[in-house]
């Protein structure tokens, strides 16, 4: 429920109320078996207005994997999605310019799709409706963080809205708030940076032909182009687009008249789809792998991106902080059981022995796959060859692959 005034201590307080805090406090609190755990989210920003909803072809859109599906549904989030999401039936792979191309199927790997794409305005509309409409929930908006103290069993903070501050203690605080986490830095927890010297160009664009359920994943001489199925907009075939190129390139792709724009992207995509025959808005913004030197303290414990943030290449950074947070929801309730309190470092640490590999796991297979895909070594570029004809000649590496895009393996 929105609320005006916070109360003075709560079992968990979620800074962020976007996909991963949200769902996190919707999680928790409809699965949780101590009934009258206490939950507030504090969102910096101000509820979504008509207006910022309301459908059109530039819109944004997340790509969820089948795992994350299932995450979703455990909160049944997923039973408010679902009508609006559009299904990844297959994914293909391929090297701009050589041989060696190949496509991961959900036919061939029996499951419903392996994927989804949905659009932020609808993902945002229905996490502040249901936070909104949950009695478990206390939803502080345009709010903020102004301090946060170390206390003997959990956090003490200050939170401010407009003229107003209050004290309140929490047993957990768990950062959700991105990247740019204030009080990520406040509490003098820093960051490894890695710079891939690239730029993400982001857009919607029409396409001559229908998608078909196909997202597309392009590795270019700048970098990895990804193409993913989006709902028609009215009568055009639209797709997402997250195009890496060049630092000195994007600002000269973000100043280009469209039909040269159209002719950039044509030759680095191909005719898969057809003739492209619109593109949207731009935007772009550099790429990075971030990682936190700590992702807990007593009483405290990073998610989302604020704890990593990936290069968008095959989609895993989202998937993955959802299943660091179904981790911690696993790790909280069996701390319940054994009669610890949520901010327990006993609790925390669990939570970190059962999460490291995946962690390390996609990090690593991210890094290595833009390091692979983006150089123009002789040597790498065989392996890149050998490796996507290897994907296309034996189905059990498409299998493996599959998992991993999936988000179940």
């Amino acid at each position: 429920m929105i609320i005006n005034s916070p109360q003075n201590s709560y079992d968990i307080v979620i800074v962020g109320g976007g996909m991963v805090g949200a769902t996190f406090a919707l999680t928790l609190s409809e699965t949780t078996s101590k009934s009258n755990l206490t939950i507030l989210v504090v969102e910096a920003t101000a509820p979504l207005a008509k207006d910022s909803i309301e459908s059109n072809f530039d819109s944004r859109s997340t790509a969820l994997s089948l795992g994350s599906k299932e995450i979703l549904g455990e909160s049944s989030i997923w039973s408010d999605l679902y009508k609006n999401a559009e299904a990844i039936r297959s994914i293909n792979v391929s090297d701009k310019g050589r041989l060696g191309t190949t496509t991961i199927s959900s036919e061939e790997q029996n499951v419903e799709a392996l994927g989804f794409v949905i659009e932020n305005k609808d993902l945002g509309l229905t996490l502040q409706n249901r936070l909104t409409a949950s009695p478990k929930i206390h939803f502080l908006v345009s709010a903020n963080i102004k301090g946060v103290t170390p206390r003997a069993n959990g956090m003490s903070l200050r939170v401010g809205r407009g003229e107003s501050d209050w004290i309140v203690a929490s047993t957990l605080l768990v950062l959700a708030d991105g990247g740019r986490s204030p009080v990520c830095r406040d509490l003098g927890i820093s960051h490894i940076n890695h710079a891939y010297n690239q730029h993400a160009i982001v857009s919607n664009v029409a396409f001559e032909k229908a998608h078909e359920g196909v997202a597309f994943e392009r590795f270019t001489d700048t970098g990895p182009l990804a193409v993913l199925p989006l709902r028609k907009f009215e009568t055009e075939n639209r797709c997402s687009i997250v195009w890496s190129v060049n630092p000195d390139e994007s600002d000269e792709i973000l100043h280009l008249e469209e039909a040269e724009l159209r002719k950039r992207l044509q030759n680095s995509f191909g005719y898969r789809l057809g003739e492209i025959t619109r593109i949207g808005r731009l935007g772009c913004f550099p790429l990075n792998q971030v990682l936190a030197r700590e992702q807990i303290r007593p009483g405290l414990v990073l998610l989302g991106n604020v704890a990593h943030t990936l290069h968008p290449v095959a989609g895993q950074g989202m998937n993955l902080a959802l299943r660091d947070m179904q981790s911690l929801i696993i790790s909280i309730e069996g701390g319940f059981k054994d009669g610890m309190d949520c901010g327990d470092m006993r609790v925390l640490q669990r939570y970190m022995e059962r999460q490291s590999d995946d962690q390390y796991q996609v990090i690593t297979f991210t890094d290595k796959l833009v390091s692979l895909f983006s150089s123009s070594a002789p040597s790498e570029m065989l392996v890149r060859k050998f490796g996507l004809l290897s994907l296309e000649l034996f189905p059990f590496l498409r299998k493996t692959l599959a998992k991993k895009a999936m988000g179940l393996g």
